[in-house]
């Protein structure tokens, strides 16, 4: 038992980091509570399953896994200058539109696919025994390629001349745009760089797990991403991944320990959540806005 904790808590750990990392984004860095943000996760495994061998691209995984992302990207940055860029600065009207635009994708899948799920391509066929435990090659690759974009995203965000100006905007936009900065054109990007990742997460979680998907599935990674944002304080890239840890392995445990733990999954999300929230009601790391740091 202790062994399958071990293991598969740290796949779901970083999966769910990934998942997390483009809400955390969006509300970072353009103040945007993205309610769409499991849309983009749902038509990341609906492309992925459209571009690959069963659908009509009858493409490798690997190349419908990366053409999946570029088209939930441009999605998104269509999102952004269609929807949400003409209610930014009111809140309510923020979270109404973009639950409408997770209703509208929702639609779209069922029209185009019809209700019914759809059957995913693993990302890599058969399995390993790790300590005794018998992985797929899809979960490794699923833990591999989730912390490596993690990583590649946290550097580009502190380390590149766009990262410092996303940092900037993220502390002040009125500042930012004194400087020069193009805030609307930096606000769609973040956008979209979110849905990539979200696409992608979407793709790695729905292949390595039930190998599913289907129009309504956008529900269960939105409260995933909110519950890890909010555990580990809104805005905090570092804090994402350690709420997406404490996240993943306490989901992994209940499963695990607990015959009726795939049942519990969303409360437990959510008892977690509200736990450190009694505790430190900005979360694990205090800040509103760490995109600074």
């Amino acid at each position: 038992m202790f062994e399958q904790l071990l293991i598969l808590g740290a796949v779901a750990s970083a999966v769910y980091a990934l998942l997390s990392l483009g809400f955390t984004l969006s509300f970072g860095i353009a103040r945007i509570v993205n309610m769409a943000h499991g849309s983009f996760f749902m038509l990341g495994a609906y492309l992925y399953y459209a571009y690959g061998p069963r659908g009509f691209g009858k493409l490798d995984v690997f190349s419908s896994l990366i053409l999946a992302a570029i088209t939930v990207a441009i999605t998104g940055a269509i999102f952004y200058r269609s929807a949400i860029h003409s209610v930014m600065g009111d809140d309510i009207a923020l979270i109404v539109v973009t639950i409408g635009g997770a209703l509208v994708f929702q639609q779209a899948m069922t029209i185009i696919f019809g209700v019914g799920h759809v059957t995913i391509n693993p990302l890599w066929e058969g399995a390993i025994h790790i300590f005794n435990v018998a992985v797929t090659y899809s979960k490794i690759f699923a833990l591999i390629i989730s912390l490596s974009l993690f990583a590649c995203v946290s550097i580009f965000v502190s380390k590149t001349k766009m990262g410092k100006a996303m940092r900037a905007l993220s502390q002040d936009r009125q500042a930012a745009m004194l400087m020069g900065i193009n805030t609307e054109t930096l606000a769609m990007l973040t956008v979209a760089i979110a849905g990539a990742i979200a696409a992608v997460a979407g793709t790695l979680i729905t292949a390595s797990t039930s190998q599913m998907a289907d129009p309504f599935i956008w529900l269960y990674p939105l409260t995933i991403s909110f519950a890890v944002v909010i555990l580990g304080g809104l805005g905090s890239i570092k804090g994402t991944l350690v709420g997406a840890l404490t996240l993943g392995f306490t989901e992994t445990a209940v499963v695990l320990y607990f015959p009726e733990g795939g049942f519990l999954k969303t409360g437990v999300a959510l008892a977690v959540m509200v736990a450190v929230l009694l505790v430190r009601p900005k979360g694990l790391f205090g800040k509103r806005i760490e995109l600074e740091e």
